[in-house]
């Protein structure tokens, strides 16, 4: 008896005079300053590392490309993500509560939803852009243009907003769940929960895109071995206009490579969550809490990471951050600077 009344005194809540408040998981100053440190930081090379891709974009004229225009409002996305979203949900991990209020929690999980979508959208429309770029570069300049990049972007921000907000909005999402919704809401905390038909539709929006993005870049790899294999056989002609030629091959092939990596790092990384999301509304919702987000900051990591393999692959990112860092693009004509070799 005595033991009950010594463990009920031990249950920590969220909001301790509030009826119905969640309850709190209990961690050390230690743990607790290890997970802030830890999310902290992947805040920071979020913010900071799609701000240097934004900047490099936006500034060098060189940089002025349909394909970068695309990789700018994909870092977009990413940025945005770690300015309005990461921190908050941050909080909410480490602490296990969240204390912003109701409102700005569907504000929060619409602008996650969106962001996430935005990027499967980009990654899906860059593909397209490498596939004629590698494999049909004589009418890539024809299919692929700055106006063509402007649509693009346009569908690839509008859509994941309606299909966002208007979910949420609506509370499409847990319609007949509303028992279960009621039994676990609670104050301090920010539930999203999918009924079997959205959770069908949220997995479609993620998992259509990415086998048609493996289709293409399978394709991309077909032929960028057959140029590879022809370019070799050719090594022995001198001629300027085919070395030329020769470069600008290499180069397509290269940037393709490197949006296959950044692509193959965004299915490592959000596979796991939509996978569990789609299957853990068969399974009663039976996933832990804290499984499933460890499972939404693995998803968040890509965000991260995207800035970083530019960093390692384009050279033109060593020397835009570079020149941003010790302020030389504030120089007369900086935007004008050669980042690369044509």
């Amino acid at each position: 008896m005595n033991s009950s009344f010594i463990q009920m005194d031990s249950v920590e809540y969220c909001f301790e005079n509030v009826t119905k408040s969640c309850i709190k998981l209990s961690r050390s100053v230690r743990e607790r300053s290890l997970l802030y440190f830890v999310f902290v930081l992947a805040v920071l090379i979020t913010v900071g590392g799609n701000l240097v891709v934004i900047i490099s974009i936006s500034h060098f004229k060189q940089l002025h490309s349909p394909n970068n225009l695309l990789v700018l409002s994909l870092a977009i996305a990413d940025f945005l993500l770690g300015l309005f979203v990461l921190p908050f949900s941050m909080i909410r991990s480490v602490e296990t509560c969240w204390y912003m209020g109701s409102f700005f929690c569907k504000v929060h999980t619409c602008i996650d939803n969106l962001l996430c979508t935005t990027s499967i959208f980009h990654l899906c429309f860059i593909a397209i852009d490498r596939y004629y770029a590698v494999c049909e570069p004589l009418h890539y300049a024809n299919k692929i243009n700055t106006r063509v990049s402007w649509i693009f972007i346009t569908i690839g921000w509008v859509l994941p907003t309606i299909y966002s907000f208007g979910m949420i909005y609506t509370k499409a999402n847990d319609q007949g769940l509303e028992e279960l919704v009621e039994i676990l809401s609670c104050e301090g905390g920010c539930l999203l929960l999918f009924n079997k038909l959205w959770a069908l539709l949220d997995a479609v929006t993620f998992f259509a895109p990415c086998f048609g993005m493996i289709g293409i870049y399978v394709r991309i790899y077909t032929v960028a071995r057959k140029q590879a294999r022809l370019i070799k056989t050719m090594e022995d002609r001198t001629f300027s206009q085919e070395d030329g030629t020769r470069r600008q091959r290499n180069q397509e092939q290269k940037a393709a490579k490197t949006l296959g990596i950044v692509m193959s790092v965004f299915l490592v990384c959000w596979l796991p969550y939509f996978t569990d999301a789609m299957i853990d509304v068969y399974l009663n919702f039976a996933t832990p809490a804290a499984v499933f987000d460890c499972l939404v900051w693995l998803g968040y990591i890509n965000s991260t990471l995207n800035p970083l393999i530019y960093a390692f692959f384009y050279p033109w990112f060593r020397k835009a951050l570079k020149l941003i860092v010790t302020l030389q693009i504030f120089c007369p004509n900086s935007s004008r600077m050669k980042l690369y070799t044509e």
